[in-house]
């Protein structure tokens, strides 16, 4: 038996006004996601506890099996372990956007224009960082390049106790009111504007600017946490994994699972993703590589809601269907495999909003070996609802999918 989830980040929504008052999983032509879902089970389910923030990170968790209220011990440090950092008990690690902000004269005053520098490119990224790196190293704090905007801080023999806000939730937003507070905030705030005033006459900025690119002229410090302990997937499940990702969080969350990871050419997290790769991927762990269960993670709905891009929104979700979820089930049925797959979102990010919410949201199990007419036709969010079916909890999906 060989067991599936593919997520596709962010694809649940409100309806959407410039689509009929429909929502993009009601709107995209996905087939094979409707299919399994009129010949599976589906429902909703609400992958965040009630008094968290609704981040990928403990939406994640809880969909690989792990309620966060038990493991949840920050973001930045379980993609700080996938990007191989070796981290003590006592460190503390934050996530660090490269970011565009405004050219208000005072920090507090600047616009977030772009949390992601437009999306810059992994080759400049790091040229930024290490620059940064430079001037802030000491022996308690340095900076690590990850990909693309994501980078790390290490803070050594450091506490917790700050509040920070993501970037992506103060798009078009002043700053000032959404700075770093807490433990350690001097520290974080002082390194975020010594970063405007060092970035902003770069080399690879004034290119950037040349070529009409947003410059990475900040960075934005939060997501702060300490090294996670989760229990071995295996031990939890009895069956061996994968996780395919484009993105140190997830991956992080895998490896901190004892989960094996993939490197996937030209997987991007957004929609320029390489989606055949990650399929291909998540084929060759089933079939060839001994894997029993794959989590295959597509953030590219996600990043098309955080910048209210309503139609490639829809089209990556059409995309998720047409080149993973059909690929990977034709793979599956040629190989006389019994499997069961789950497709879902991790949580909402609302076009309207351009940030996450807490909604519950829509998935559908299907079982290659107990299909049956289901009565649902299509896998969208009012579907789901009309189903009846609740799961309070999403950690506790997987034993739907694993034990059933």
């Amino acid at each position: 038996m060989k067991y599936v989830v593919i997520l596709g980040d962010g694809m649940a929504d409100y309806p959407v006004r410039e689509l009929g008052n429909k929502t993009p999983l009601q709107v995209a032509h996905k087939p094979n996601m409707d299919y399994l879902a009129s010949h599976g089970r589906s429902g909703l389910v609400k992958t965040i506890p009630e008094g968290m923030p609704p981040g990928s990170d403990t939406a994640n968790l809880s969909v690989m099996g792990y309620d966060p209220e038990l493991y949840y011990s920050g973001r930045s440090p379980l993609e700080a372990v996938s990007m191989g950092i070796d981290l003590t008990e006592r460190d503390v690690t934050f996530r660090c956007n490269l970011v565009t902000l405004s050219g208000a004269q005072n920090f507090e005053d600047a616009v977030m224009v772009d949390y992601s520098a437009g999306e810059i490119s992994t080759a400049e990224a790091s040229e930024l960082i290490e620059y940064l790196n430079g001037k802030f190293q000491t022996e308690s704090i340095r900076l690590y390049p990850g990909i693309s905007y994501r980078h790390c801080l290490v803070l050594k023999n450091g506490k917790t106790g700050g509040y920070h806000t993501p970037p992506h939730d103060i798009s078009d937003r002043l700053v000032g009111e959404y700075l770093p507070t807490g433990e350690n905030s001097e520290l974080l705030i002082d390194l975020m504007k010594r970063s405007r005033e060092l970035l902003s006459e770069h080399p690879v900025n004034v290119s950037r600017m040349k070529r009409g690119l947003p410059p990475a002229n900040s960075i934005w410090l939060w997501g702060e946490g300490r090294k996670p302990k989760l229990s071995p997937f295996e031990d939890k499940y009895g069956v061996s994994g994968t996780v395919i990702s484009a993105v140190d969080l997830i991956k992080g969350i895998g490896i901190c699972a004892g989960l094996k990871t993939v490197e996937v050419p030209g997987a991007t997290g957004n929609i320029q993703t390489n989606f055949e790769g990650k399929a291909d991927a998540a084929v060759d762990a089933l079939l060839n590589k001994g894997s029993d269960f794959v989590y295959v993670h597509i953030e590219a709905p996600d990043e098309c809601g955080h910048r209210y891009e309503i139609g490639n929104k829809v089209r990556a979700i059409e995309l998720i269907d047409h080149k993973v979820v059909g690929p990977i089930k034709q793979a599956l049925d040629n190989a006389r495999e019994d499997y069961n797959m789950m497709v879902l979102p991790d949580h909402p990010t609302p076009l309207s909003l351009r940030t996450h919410t807490s909604d519950p949201v829509p998935f559908l199990l299907f079982q290659s070996a107990n299909q049956f007419t289901s009565g649902v036709t299509r896998y969208d969010e009012e579907s789901a609802k009309k189903s009846g079916v609740f799961i309070p909890k999403g950690c506790m999906l997987l034993d739907l999918l694993i034990q059933d």
